[in-house]
């Protein structure tokens, strides 16, 4: 068959934000099963191997994963059990059942020392205990000679906690909200994200993508655009990341490039602000 024909899907962690933007671009085009984590475990085994073996896919886009990145931090093991040994067992099953596998990973796997966008050959140096369980992640994925490694940063959307919906909610809330302005990087819309990956995973181009919405801001920059788009007359005062009591370290820069999603697939993202107007215009309607 073509990569691009109609083709039997697989996605874990289906409940989320971009599992659920994910299943809406896949709908009409490709035979879906959508697991959510209640449904699949993927730290466990023999359960991976039921439901690839069940369904016999052609891809499977593996979205589950622990992003509580301070909860990874507090808890280690349990982030590698999920992220690191869970994604592994997604890649036996794959290899067992002659199936690709797209798996969705982060900026967190970057140290925040870069200066200038990363490209998808950069050198990783997690910083946090997340960023290196999605790190394991991506080596045992590697191990098969057709995947998809899809970095992605602060992504907001539909479906989950998000720093878009709590910002817009704490305007009405508060006076005045204290907000990081020594992070750099770029928000991603799960819609518009979910768009791309079916992209890529419908290409025969494998191997890292980087997918963001387009531009640069820090998380000060996005709360204030969130503010002018609700309405709120919320004060914002700036503060410095290490002013926070926060167990996991961020990466002060992790600003990802979109080279080959630009180069290779010609496909570009919309602008953050382009995205977070659309959403939280949606947001309001509803």
């Amino acid at each position: 068959m073509k990569i691009n024909d109609r083709m039997r899907v697989l996605v874990t962690g289906a409940g989320g934000m971009v599992g659920r933007a994910l299943l809406r671009e896949l709908a009409g085009r490709h035979d879906v099963k959508a697991l959510t984590h209640a449904q699949l475990d993927v730290s466990d085994p023999g359960a991976v191997e039921a439901a690839v073996a069940g369904f016999r896919p052609h891809v499977i886009a593996h979205l589950g994963a622990w992003t509580d990145v301070d909860g990874c931090e507090l808890d280690p093991a349990k982030a590698m059990r999920i992220n690191g040994d869970g994604t592994a067992n997604v890649v036996k099953s794959a290899r067992r059942h002659h199936c690709r596998v797209l798996y969705v990973s982060t900026d967190y796997v970057f140290d925040g020392t870069a200066r200038s966008p990363i490209q998808e050959e950069a050198a990783t140096n997690p910083i946090n205990a997340y960023g290196r369980s999605k790190l394991a992640g991506e080596v045992a994925v590697q191990t098969l000679p057709e995947h998809y490694i899809v970095r992605t940063s602060w992504v907001f959307g539909e479906g989950g906690k998000n720093f878009v919906d709590t910002i817009a909610r704490v305007a009405f809330e508060r006076d005045t909200i204290e907000m990081v302005e020594d992070q750099l990087g770029c928000p991603t819309y799960a819609a518009d994200l979910a768009e791309a990956l079916v992209k890529i995973l419908e290409s025969r181009f494998f191997g890292i993508f980087h997918v963001t919405n387009d531009t640069e801001c820090t998380w000060y920059v996005l709360a204030q655009q969130i503010l002018k788009l609700v309405g709120s007359e919320a004060r914002l005062t700036p503060i410095e990341s290490g002013s926070l009591s926060r167990p996991a370290p961020r990466p002060r820069y992790s600003v990802l490039g979109n080279f080959r999603l630009h180069h290779v697939l010609a496909h570009r993202t919309r602008t953050w602000r382009e995205a977070l107007a659309e959403y939280l215009g949606e947001r309001v309607a509803v």
